[in-house]
């Protein structure tokens, strides 16, 4: 016996922070979910196939892409779209700090640089100039933004370095 979409068990999952219930076919992807269901414009499509990072999102608190990633599979995990990067906080420092680099061109695909520098600062506040490359290798960008970007990820770990050291010394 096959199930159809409407008798799939509905998927159960945190996003921004929020719980989220989903009925319907398990098989679509959760950047169609997030824009068309949920309003979260935020994570962009850009070529559908994993090759340029507009998609981006964390899951459980790593970067992946969710142009690909099927709903069905998400049951109980968290996902942070751009617009959850800095909620009730207000700008997450990386956010900031691409505002005050002026990072920005046509920013089609800051919302998913923004997933992966923030994943890499949350893991290493003090990254090296390699290591950001690294981070942000899975990202297409062809504004000519870069060296803003870099510098921007370099600034944002300085703010969460010195508020990391600010708070160890209370």
């Amino acid at each position: 016996m096959t199930l159809s979409a409407d008798d799939a068990p509905a998927v159960a999952l945190i996003v921004n922070g929020a719980p989220v219930r989903l009925s319907g076919d398990p098989t679509r992807p959760l950047l169609a979910v997030l824009r068309e269901e949920l309003g979260l414009t935020g994570s962009r499509f850009g070529c559908g196939q994993e090759q340029c990072g507009a998609c981006m999102v964390l899951i459980d608190g790593e970067p992946a892409y969710s142009c690909s990633r099927e709903i069905g599979s998400l049951a109980g995990r968290s996902v942070v779209t751009i617009e959850g990067l800095g909620s009730g906080r207000g700008l997450h420092p990386l956010q900031q700090a691409l505002l005050d680099e002026q990072a920005g061109q046509c920013g089609y695909c800051l919302s998913g640089i923004m997933i992966s520098g923030a994943a890499l600062l949350a893991r290493n506040p003090s990254p090296t100039r390699p290591e950001i490359l690294d981070a942000l290798d899975r990202h297409l960008c062809r504004c000519g933004v870069h060296n803003r970007v870099v510098r921007a990820v370099q600034r944002a770990g300085a703010v969460l370095a010195a508020n990391a050291a600010a708070g160890a010394g209370a």
